[in-house]
């Protein structure tokens, strides 16, 4: 028990205090930030935005510059969704649920592309091509880009793209050393999961009225 605990926390030892604090007062807010986006609810965006201005710091702090951009884009995102949730699509409903269409589903495919590109040439550019988690990180960028973009614009299909690239980031932070992070990626894949089967639900229920 004591080797599994160990392996969990014991870069923790090297750390500050104070960024050890902040990061779990980030894992909180960005659990509720996809807990309140599961209940369909607009706090999932100022909760999102304490957690990922947090992690911003710690992350350029720790040199992650991949795991970084995440973020600095969740939280431009999280002011777009903010935005477009509260929109009235006319004079009594604001943005509902809603499925891609075929524009979407090809500016998703460009936004994935677009992100693997930007991704490899700031990873180039820093020098950063030293270690197989680059090649990881530029992918689960790809997908949490197009997802968020997704949820901005309330698309059930967000939900998928959060499952994935959760799955991949729950060993990927355990191995960079970030184990609450690690473990807050785990509860977000099963939130994402019975986020996806909720917003489901609704938009069902939604076509049927």
């Amino acid at each position: 028990m004591n080797q599994i605990i160990d392996f969990l926390f014991e870069q923790y030892r090297t750390y500050e205090t104070s960024d050890i604090v902040l990061e779990i007062v980030a894992v909180i807010f960005g659990f509720l930030s996809v807990w309140y986006s599961k209940q369909n609810k607009i706090l999932v965006f100022p909760t999102g935005m304490i957690s990922t201005s947090i992690f911003v710091y710690l992350l350029f702090k720790w040199g992650l510059l991949g795991d970084m951009m995440i973020n600095a884009y969740y939280f431009a995102m999280s002011v777009y969704g903010w935005f477009i949730w509260t929109r009235k699509v006319d004079e009594t409903h604001v943005t509902p649920i809603s499925r891609v269409n075929k524009k979407e589903k090809q500016q998703s495919v460009f936004i994935f592309f677009a992100t693997i590109v930007f991704v490899f040439l700031v990873y180039y550019y820093n020098d950063k091509w030293n270690t197989w988690t680059a090649y990881v990180d530029t992918i689960t960028t790809a997908v949490f880009f197009v997802g968020m973009w997704l949820m901005a614009k309330r698309k059930i299909e967000n939900w998928i793209y959060w499952i994935i690239g959760d799955i991949i980031s729950v060993p990927l932070y355990l191995y960079k050393g970030l184990a609450f992070t690690s473990i807050q990626y785990l509860g977000f894949t099963f939130i994402a999961i019975y986020g996806y089967k909720a917003w489901k639900k609704h938009l069902d229920k939604s076509q049927q009225t």
